[in-house]
């Protein structure tokens, strides 16, 4: 290390006793110094008497090769920058043997040391087994190869052509933590650093959080680059982690301190394994204080990394938990008796009061478009749908007693929020054939489109086989699971908990809602309602407003911003009849878009996102084949309605004032997921196989589970 060397390569036979090779590539050692290499007191890295007060090398006292060559077999072979060819010689009780002979070599240093004690019988026998030799080696190596993380370290046996250990010139100290002690450590590490002029020292590092423990302390501390020990540090350290981890665990610690070369001394222990330095007391001190203050920052949270384990799957303790239906049909003179930990304490059937109690607000748009719903029930009179589509008759029209019954939609749901008993999907209901009520009041103009008395049957190829693709690809398990949750509560836009039986999932509404409009479009294909704008959005300027994003991509090259948002305009009128007659999507002549599909009801899409989608809808669809055009204009109109956190008002942000006008609003999203799209997950999502493993649904807790660690406290 003190050569500079970028590469350290260590060869070991025996754990050490047979052979150990030390190579690097370094400056090197003069042919003129290989003479007196191994005699005492020889050493290049003091120049002056006045370096003593101020050592900043691993080696000074030249010792080292001195005592090696005593009891063992030395071998020297060096090139320096500006030597022609390497040189090598051997040593013996600090002589050498025979003049340094010229061969081959790379720039650097390589140090053998065969047949250690092999002149102090009694010194060898004291040594332990070769493994446990070896893995001292390992450990001293792994510690300065985190420590020196611009510097390759490798170790391995003689004859073993994988390393034990092996770090890269180019890789970070966390990634040579990573690649020693395992990602377990590596992901849970928080980076401290301080420092203080009047103490005149610098500590840097890395301490774990308060997630991680293990039974023994690993401790990695090095003063002035150099490993050493200090008990006192240690249990200054491990005293203020007391408070955060269990009772007899500990955390991993690597420390760096930088201390004045002239505070500190390094030669009060043969081997150099203990240094002392000045102001001890108040620099253990102020270490322990800067540890406190990050622990208190990290412990606010915890974090969980699990492996989804679906509803139905074999639980590796085989602990079979009952459902809430089988817990209530235990008989009283059964033996098959319901323990607490495995109690499903939730119904899924239960309703909030909130549920009917609709905000007032838009539920999700911040913006100050109005929506109006209109029907889109069938062609305009004298209008011919093209040969595929026919129209099926109403088998029956049932008038209904209430004005304030629900209306029930082909989405499934009713305005009340409510699934009527009768409605039994097969994706929980059968979309083409399914009778549908409606109220019977021909005074009525506003009725939404999903209580159209009229069904249009698709029989176009491509659209019957997206759907059973979608049918083909869905997860009894996890179906089973949304249509049975309880819900908990929204984490954020993006995330929110629901209970299951005994255990707790983490879901991505974001990804949940996408793919269930998604769904919706090709299920519900040409059958959907018109959101009508209030006024007409101009196509051009929202295709301006989506290039001026950085999200868009837009650069130079793509040629000017205002022809770019003409050609979208014009383009995408190419496409207005398609657009309207498949996906209630209407654009008027002069460019405007005026309809919306009203996918399912009281849900408005976060119009924020307008811009974008429009930019995407000319750019992302495939226009070319059929089958392809309808899956990515689907997918393109299911990630605009969709729940994004990007176009959610974030509550934290914001100050008083903001917060009391936007208090109702943060509550209609939270509505709207909980109401809306959690209901419509029981009945119409089927979840694919995808979600168990790219982390969208995430078990964090499990009943049974719990009970063991708090039997444990």
């Amino acid at each position: 290390l003190d050569a500079k060397s970028t590469s350290i390569q260590v060869v070991v036979k025996e754990g050490g006793l047979k052979f150990i090779q030390v190579q690097d590539n370094g400056c090197g050692i003069r042919k003129e110094d290989l003479d007196i290499v191994c005699e005492r007191f020889t050493t290049s890295k003091l120049q002056k008497f006045e370096d003593l007060a101020s050592i900043s090398t691993y080696g000074f006292r030249g010792e080292a090769l001195a005592s090696i060559s005593h009891v063992a077999h030395v071998t020297v072979t060096t090139k320096t920058a500006d030597a022609k060819c390497a040189y090598r010689a051997t040593y013996s009780d600090g002589k050498i043997k025979a003049p340094p002979k010229p061969c081959a070599g790379n720039q650097g240093t390589q140090i053998t040391v065969e047949d250690l004690f092999y002149n102090v019988n009694t010194r060898r026998k004291a040594l332990k087994n070769p493994n446990e030799e070896y893995a001292k080696i390992l450990e001293v190596v792994s510690r300065y190869a985190i420590h020196n993380s611009g510097i390759s370290f490798s170790v391995k046996k003689q004859g073993d052509t994988v390393s034990d250990v092996r770090t890269l010139s180019n890789a970070s100290t966390v990634d040579n933590i990573r690649s020693i002690f395992g990602n377990a450590v590596s992901r849970e590490l928080i980076e401290v650093g301080c420092e203080d002029a009047n103490l005149a020292f610098k500590m840097k590092g890395y301490i774990t959080n308060a997630n991680y423990s293990v039974k023994k302390c690993i401790f990695l501390l090095f003063i002035n680059h150099r490993l050493v020990e200090s008990a006192a540090l240690r249990k200054a350290i491990e005293t203020v982690y007391a408070a955060y981890l269990p009772k007899s665990t500990h955390p991993f610690l690597y420390l760096s301190l930088e201390i004045t070369p002239q505070n500190v001394d390094v030669n009060v222990h043969p081997t150099k394994h203990e240094v002392h330095f000045l102001h001890e007391d108040s620099i253990l001190e102020r270490v322990q204080q800067h540890v406190e203050s990050k622990l208190l920052g990290s412990n606010s949270s915890r974090m969980y990394f699990t492996q989804t384990l679906l509803p139905g799957a074999d639980c590796s303790s085989n602990e079979v938990v009952k459902a809430s239906a089988n817990s209530s049909a235990v008989t009283k003179g059964s033996s098959d008796k319901v323990y607490a930990h495995q109690m499903v304490r939730t119904d899924s059937r239960e309703q909030k009061l909130d549920a009917f109690l609709q905000p007032v607000n838009n539920p999700l748009s911040t913006g100050p478009t109005e929506v109006t719903t209109e029907v889109n029930a069938g062609p305009p009179e004298g209008a011919v749908r093209p040969q595929d589509a026919e129209m099926a008759d109403v088998s029956d029209l049932v008038e209904m007693a209430d004005a304030q019954e629900d209306t029930v939609m082909p989405g499934g749901l009713s305005e009340g929020g409510h699934l009527p008993s009768d409605t039994v999907p097969s994706r929980k209901r059968p979309r083409e054939d399914m009778d549908i009520e409606m109220e019977k009041d021909d005074t009525r103009k506003d009725m939404t489109a999903a209580c159209t008395p009229r069904r249009r049957i698709i029989n176009l190829t491509s659209v019957l086989t997206l759907q059973e693709e979608i049918s083909n690809l869905a997860h009894a398990n996890l179906q089973e699971m949304l249509r049975d949750h309880s819900f908990v509560g929204c984490v954020s836009p993006q995330w929110a908990l629901a209970q299951y039986q005994t255990k707790l999932y983490l879901l991505s509404t974001t990804k949940l809602s996408e793919e269930l409009f998604y769904q919706i479009l090709i299920y519900d294909f040409a059958n959907f309602g018109v959101l009508r704008l209030s006024e007409p959005a101009p196509l051009y300027e929202l295709s301006m407003l989506a290039l001026e994003d950085p999200e868009s991509g837009w650069t130079e090259e793509d040629g000017p911003k205002e022809g770019l948002a003409e050609y979208i305009v014009e383009f995408l009128k190419k496409k207005t009849e398609m657009l309207k007659d498949y996906f209630s999507l209407e654009i008027d002549e002069e460019g405007n878009l005026i309809g919306l599909p009203l996918l399912i009801d009281n849900y408005v899409p976060p119009l924020e996102g307008l811009p974008m989608f429009i930019l995407r809808l000319a750019t992302e669809v495939n226009w070319d084949e059929e089958k392809e055009c309808f899956e990515s204009l689907s997918r393109e109109l299911a990630m605009f309605y969709s729940i994004r956190k990007q176009y959610i008002i974030d509550e934290a942000n914001l100050t008083n004032s903001q917060n009391e006008d936007s208090d109702s609003g943060s509550t209609t999203w939270k509505w709207t997921v909980e109401h809306v799209l959690y209901k419509a997950f029981r009945t119409h999502l089927l979840p694919p196989k995808h979600f168990t493993e790219d982390g969208n649904i995430l078990q964090i807790a499990n009943l049974p589970d719990l009970y063991k660690v708090f039997e444990r406290c």
